[in-house]
């Protein structure tokens, strides 16, 4: 199984009292990172939900984000009255008036609206402990998500990386073809310029040889081809082990890259350097969609 380094998991817990949502994003990273946004009251969490990232993923940039909020008809908060503060409201404003000699007439809306008649009680955030079970099925859930659209992603990816290997090999197969033909060019084009450079006198064939055999042995690509062969039955081998692959077809991407470059410094004709051109390009590709492995 291939995997890449881009999903979204998202997956919703609850009790009679509470709600845990649990959000999970992965980009692409060379190493495992994994940050967790977690309520400060779950802070004690922390660390036991970090374990159960990293024991799912190897490679990416993980985001997860917990909230956690009151079960549907719960309040976050609960307003409590202080009957005996209002009393005495109630009797300071009385004697006061009577003191006066004013009418003692006390209206409801004055006494709510005196100081610390109501208050506003925050509810106590519930033991981390207690959340654990809950928090620890949605954070599995989530985490199934996301790896199930890593999976679905990198099976594309896997299918697009062997398509490109079959094209490289191609093209390898072509320059190895048009290799022979350019040392046969190249001989041709010697025996031109000699020709234009001492015109009617006789050509020294052997020197010909001589030169055409020296050429041909400084631009010999055959180890090479050789080994851009090797790297890329390494590459199916790989993709069909699967698992957690990105780090070494990174490497065998650098590889292929390494070999076709020293063909084109090689390359002293026109269709292999084309050739090799080609081949760059879709070695580029290769990397580009490596990269999104895990």
């Amino acid at each position: 199984m291939i995997s890449s380094m881009t999903g979204f998991g998202r997956a919703e817990a609850s009790t009679d009292d509470l709600v845990v949502t649990i959000e999970a994003r992965s980009v692409n990273h060379r190493h495992l990172d994994v940050a967790l946004r977690v309520p400060r009251a779950l802070a004690a969490l922390e660390t036991d939900a970090r374990k159960m990232v990293t024991g799912r993923l190897e490679r990416g940039r993980i985001d997860i984000s917990i909230s956690l909020a009151p079960a549907p008809g719960r309040a976050p908060s609960q307003v409590r009255t202080d009957a005996a503060l209002a009393h005495e409201y109630v009797a300071q404003a009385r004697a006061l008036a009577e003191t006066l000699g004013l009418p003692a007439d006390v209206r409801l809306d004055w006494v709510l609206e005196r100081p610390g008649v109501f208050r506003v009680e925050e509810v106590q955030p519930p033991e981390p402990a207690a959340v654990w079970p809950v928090l620890g099925d949605a954070l599995s859930r989530a985490l199934d998500a996301l790896v199930a659209q890593r999976t679905t992603e990198g099976a594309a990816l896997g299918a697009e990386l062997r398509a490109l290997a079959t094209a490289l090999e191609s093209q390898v197969s072509e320059i190895a073809a048009r290799a022979p033909a350019a040392a046969s060019r190249r001989e041709e084009r010697l025996r031109e310029r000699l020709r234009a450079l001492v015109g009617s006198l006789a050509i020294d064939e052997s020197r010909i040889l001589i030169e055409a055999a020296a050429w041909a042995e400084k631009t010999d690509v055959a180890e090479e081809l050789a080994r851009l062969r090797v790297h890329l039955t390494e590459v199916r081998a790989v993709l069909d082990r699967g698992g957690p692959l990105g780090r070494r077809l990174d490497f065998l991407v650098q590889e292929l890259h390494r070999e076709v470059n020293t063909i084109g410094s090689k390359a002293d004709d026109l269709e292999v350097s084309q050739g090799v051109l080609t081949a760059k390009g879709i070695i580029e590709k290769l990397r580009e969609q490596t990269q999104n492995l895990e």
